[in-house]
């Protein structure tokens, strides 16, 4: 009887045990060296554990139940581990951020959450990145993918058709497939961009871009407090597998970045996401850890809100299967310097705002991301309207090169599009120049802007010229009469005199008066038909540019020109200039014209000023 009662105590003990570890919580991954299970021992029915943050900083283990190996189905031989997610992922879904979610079997890692289906799908499925494809992401590999998503190619986003043995659990009783492009899609989890201390007008003016390439633009918070691209104090202990990770591609005052999911940390090496950030392949991205302010349930478009909360370490890679980054690393950015001011009338400064940001380098990001912060820089003052006048002056320092000083002005109806777009749009035109370079990219120092809003519309057009007698002699001062008409107002008239140079040949010739484009374009011309200009001449160029709040005078007479690069060869004789066209190579083509105009002077208005006027001379 007592070893009876014994053997049921200790049964009922061991079932009590059984219990109790059943309900035990999950201990937390952390860095170091984790077990692998091979893809081949992957199979349908497995209880497996993914962990993420759904909020705060901490993971959270979620149950996954993997469906199966779905084959070739992010190219030949890269296999897809299909599972139903659980928990609090049931509510959310498969959310945004959540990329690089590592999920472990019976504490062996299998892969990443990297993707999931179409909008609308009742279940969290998601598609598991094997951890092998991860791992072949070479630290030291150089090359470019084709694939990569970059703002002058939108719509770069991957999809993956769902097999059709599991359509019928997943649509709706008669839909019907109807061709392929009704099939739900498995698709990469759209990478949250987070942008912290932008307005809701800029952000919406440029996330079409990035939705365009599989990027959902959200509205972050304190990513803006980091100012620094070192890894702050306890870097060594962060980014633990499923915890908050993320690319910083702008920082300081304003801040843009990618936020996931980190799937595997050895102690110094990182990989994350499952997919590719930005598909740039070798890269230097500010790597940072974060925190969740939530996770936003919908079955549209889940997403986690988040912070970036620290740099540790840089972003190398960012390639089909994974991100890689190394923690305790310096990575390299453009710092910026913005101050917007609004004027009076008598040109006082009434409001002032300064911005300090760093930028990520990359030759068609960087340019890009600067014209979205001067954008949002613009957006943010109240005395933003649609009728003000922006003057822009600024210099960017290049490594090794002289300083550019650039200048512009840009006002409602001068423009095909609103005012600040305009400029915006020119400023990210002239440091695409520095960095879409087919030599080499142009390594910048450094970049201050002050930007000045000026009341009212102020646009001059020329309107009309003349010249009390037009019949002249070499060695004369010419007087010419100029009129240039407001947007409102009298008509202005400026008075000038135009040597004509001793040594001038008998004949008819030219006085032109003439906007900045008219002065600009045959010296711009050459720039651009040479393929392979290199950085010094095109600092040159940026240098020589005339800016569009002056009239330019030039005295134009029947000689050719000759332009090259940043060079201008003015009276060439017949016979030097077809020598020097002979003598070009297909791609470092010369630019000509016909006539030569030799400035004479540039008259100043604080207006754009636009239109050309031409006075037909003849010297005696």
């Amino acid at each position: 009887m007592k070893m009876r009662t014994a053997a049921v105590f200790l049964g009922l003990a061991a079932a009590a045990l059984a219990a109790y570890a059943a309900d035990a919580p999950l201990v937390r991954p952390k860095a170091g060296k984790v077990e692998i299970m091979p893809l081949g021992e992957v199979k349908p029915g497995m209880k497996a554990t993914a962990w993420t943050v759904f909020q705060g900083t901490e993971a959270e283990p979620v149950p996954v139940e993997i469906i199966g190996r779905w084959r070739d189905q992010l190219g030949p031989k890269q296999d897809v581990i299909l599972g139903k997610m659980g928990g609090k992922a049931a509510r959310t879904f498969v959310a945004g951020g959540m990329s690089g979610s590592p999920v472990y079997v019976d504490g062996k890692l299998i892969g990443a959450v990297s993707l999931r289906i179409g909008q609308f799908s009742p279940d969290a499925v998601c598609g598991i990145t094997p951890i092998e494809a991860m791992l072949e992401v070479n630290e030291f590999d150089k090359s470019r993918p084709d694939g990569a998503r970059t703002p002058d190619k939108p719509g770069t986003g991957q999809r993956v058709s769902v097999p059709g043995g599991l359509l019928g659990e997943f649509v709706g009783a008669g839909g019907g497939t109807g061709g392929f492009e009704r099939q739900p899609f498995m698709v990469p989890i759209e990478t949250p961009l987070e942008f912290s201390g932008f307005t809701d007008d800029a952000i919406r003016q440029f996330a079409p871009a990035f939705q365009g390439m599989g990027i959902a633009a959200v509205q972050g918070g304190a990513g803006a407090d980091i100012h620094t691209n070192k890894p702050g104090p306890g870097w060594e202990r962060s980014l633990n597998p499923g915890e908050v990770v993320a690319g910083v591609l702008v920082d300081g005052d304003m801040s843009v970045t990618g936020l996931g999911t980190v799937t595997y940390n050895d102690g110094q090496r990182v990989l994350a996401f499952g997919h590719s950030l930005l598909g740039l392949g070798p890269v230097s991205i500010p790597m940072s850890k974060g925190e969740v302010l939530m996770t936003l349930a919908s079955t549209y478009e889940p997403n986690k809100l988040a912070n970036a909360t620290g740099i540790v370490g840089t972003l190398h890679q960012d390639r089909h299967s994974a991100i890689m980054g190394r923690l305790g690393e310096e990575s390299r950015m453009a710092p910026v310097s913005m101050t917007v001011r609004a004027l009076d009338d008598k040109e006082k400064v009434t409001r002032e705002k300064d911005f300090h940001l760093n930028v990520f380098i990359h030759e068609k990001w960087t340019p890009y991301l600067m014209m979205l912060t001067l954008y949002n820089s613009l957006s943010q003052m109240n005395e933003f309207v649609d009728e003000a006048t922006y003057r822009l002056s600024g210099k960017v320092e290049v490594d090794g090169q002289p300083n550019i000083s650039l200048g512009t002005m840009q006002a409602a109806g001068a423009a095909a599009m609103p005012a600040h777009l305009a400029l915006a749009s020119w400023w990210g035109e002239r440091i695409n120049r520095l960095y879409v370079n087919n030599v080499k990219p142009a390594e910048v120092k450094r970049i201050s802007l002050t930007v000045d809003l000026l009341p009212g519309r102020r646009v001059l057009s020329i309107d009309n010229a003349w010249v009390a007698d037009p019949e002249v002699r070499a060695g004369d001062d010419v007087l010419v009469k100029a009129m240039l008409r407001p947007y409102r107002g009298d008509a202005m008239v400026r008075e000038f005199h135009v040597h004509i140079p001793a040594g001038l040949a008998k004949g008819d010739h030219r006085i032109v008066l003439s906007d900045a484009d008219t002065a600009n374009r045959m010296q711009s011309m050459a720039g651009q038909v040479d393929r392979f200009i290199e950085i010094p001449e095109t600092v040159s160029l940026l240098n020589q540019e005339r800016g569009n709040n002056k009239m330019y005078v030039s005295l134009v007479v029947s000689s050719p020109t000759a332009y090259y690069d940043d060079k201008t060869m003015p009276s060439l004789p017949a016979s030097a200039l077809n020598v020097m066209q002979s003598g070009r190579a297909s791609n470092r083509s010369l630019v000509t014209s016909a006539e030569t105009a030799t400035e004479q002077m540039a008259l100043p208005f604080d207006y754009v000023v636009s239109g050309s006027y031409s006075l037909r001379i003849h010297v005696n």
